[in-house]
């Protein structure tokens, strides 16, 4: 197997093809890496993918980063990630929600940013939590919304609609950016 090797992270394979892993030990918050890749609308996001080899991450309502042809495209999903997406003005980043081994496949939520979007994909994370399908973060279970909104690690526009609908998260939880 080929494997490269960077500073913080490893990239290698899993039961699923390509996965990433933690080449040194991360604490919780760390800054694992920068989400990159070209913006797209909507409209410009290709119909026809298949659901593994689509690299396309919603980043707004319209708004989609595309693949950059790097790390951030070959990190897999989880239903218990030890990482997420932390949104801020300069870009994306991806941070530990958790300490994370050396040696641990770093993953994060998919249905974190997914937003008025019927993509779905069957999940094959084997976590004990696993929801047996990834889709739109409307259809979390209300403690795992509330776990990520705790967390932090959800976009502005998941959580304007949390505001703007009944989400059953609690008010007090709602945050504008994240610090």
């Amino acid at each position: 197997m080929k494997v490269v090797v960077f500073d913080n992270y490893i990239v290698g394979k899993n039961h699923l093809g390509k996965a990433v892993f933690a080449a040194r030990n991360y604490k919780k918050d760390g800054v694992i890496l920068m989400f990159k890749g070209p913006v797209v609308s909507k409209k410009d996001v290709p119909k026809d993918l298949f659901k593994h080899k689509d690299r396309f991450v919603q980043i707004g309502p319209n708004k989609f980063l595309g693949p950059s042809n790097t790390t951030d495209d070959y990190i897999n999903h989880s239903c218990d990630p030890n990482a997420g997406l932390a949104f801020y003005d300069f870009g994306i980043l991806l941070v530990a929600l958790r300490p994370i081994k050396k040696g641990e496949e770093i993953t994060w939520d998919y249905s974190t940013t997914l937003h008025k979007n019927p993509w779905t994909m069957n999940c094959m994370c084997y976590s004990k939590h696993c929801r047996k399908i990834v889709r739109e973060f409307k259809f979390l279970p209300i403690a795992v919304k509330n776990r990520y909104l705790k967390l932090r690690i959800l976009p502005p526009y998941i959580v304007k609609s949390m505001k703007n609908s009944v989400h059953n998260v609690s008010k007090k939880q709602v945050y504008n950016k994240r610090a």
